[in-house]
């Protein structure tokens, strides 16, 4: 084991398009990722350093609604040392929840199971998360011990902190920091509802995928600063989790460019701030430090 501090990357994604297709990728927009990424990838990606600290453990994340990736997710996690936990996927509204998440924990890899997601930024019922089936899912994870997810929008922010509010007791983490309009518009509104869900003790957030909700292509630390001095003011930092949305962050410069752009976010922060952001916070929040031994930290390149 490495006596270097840690270094855990709390969202990043792998697929391969030979066995599970990821129809989301077929669009112009998302040609430049439109094939398959796997860990090897991530390594080769995730060489550029952030307040010192190279890569040690990552938190794979779903990408699709399905069971069998989650699976594929866990298997992946029990083979690579480099993946400590998994956000997977399940049928929130199906009465068979409680069963599926047992078999998923009982299968490879299940040790590593620590979330559920679910896409809500794609669903239209404004109170999808207040659904009485959802509901009772969500208090089936809590029941297990796992924690959710939140992926929303600006405009879903509402249902999210009814459920923060209607859950206590339920791990909650807020994805790409709700989806905030970078560099547009909006981004009063956007502070209000997020600092109203930082009210809630139980939600963690993840310092990622903001760069790919900015101008793709003309984006600048001026464009990103506002959302991180929010974040920071509305979670602290011991509440705060970086991740680099990998691959899709390929989208709008990549994990160098992102890697950068924390690093200077960082700067002027104490030891005690930066280890939470870039390490403590994921790894209580997904128990990373009880599954595996860290992988020693990638070499600079």
């Amino acid at each position: 084991m490495s006596d270097a501090p840690a270094l855990v990357d709390a969202h990043h994604h792998v697929w391969d398009l030979t066995r599970r297709p990821q129809p989301w990728l077929d669009v112009p927009a998302h040609t430049p990722i439109n094939r398959s990424f796997g860990l090897g990838d991530l390594r080769d990606a995730a060489r550029r350093p952030i307040a010192g600290r190279r890569l040690t453990a990552t938190v794979a994340v779903q990408c699709v609604a399905s069971v069998d990736e989650t699976r594929e997710l866990l298997a992946l996690a029990d083979a690579d040392p480099l993946v400590g936990a998994v956000v997977g996927w399940a049928d929130l509204s199906s009465p068979a929840i409680g069963d599926v998440l047992d078999e998923l924990r009982q299968g490879p890899g299940g040790r590593y199971l620590r979330a559920l997601r679910h896409l809500v930024q794609d669903e239209t019922d404004p109170d999808w998360l207040q659904r009485p089936d959802v509901d009772r899912g969500l208090r089936t994870l809590q029941e297990r011990g796992l924690a959710y997810d939140v992926l929303i929008r600006t405009h879903q922010f509402r249902q999210a902190i009814r459920l923060a509010q209607h859950l206590p007791g339920l791990p909650l983490v807020l994805d790409h920091a709700g989806k905030p309009p970078v560099g547009r518009p909006g981004l009063a509104e956007w502070e209000r509802m997020v600092r109203t869900l930082a009210g809630h003790a139980q939600v963690r957030c993840k310092l990622s995928g903001l760069i790919t909700e900015a101008d793709q292509g003309k984006w600048t630390l001026a464009d990103i600063r506002p959302v991180w001095d929010v974040l920071l003011t509305a979670f602290g930092p011991e509440r705060l989790m970086f991740g680099s949305d990998w691959p899709v962050c390929v989208l709008a410069g990549g994990w160098s460019r992102w890697a950068v752009t924390v690093d200077e976010l960082l700067h002027g922060c104490s030891p005690s701030d930066t280890e939470a952001v870039l390490n403590a916070t994921a790894a209580d929040f997904y128990d990373l430090r009880h599954t595996k031994t860290k992988e020693a930290p990638l070499p600079c390149s």
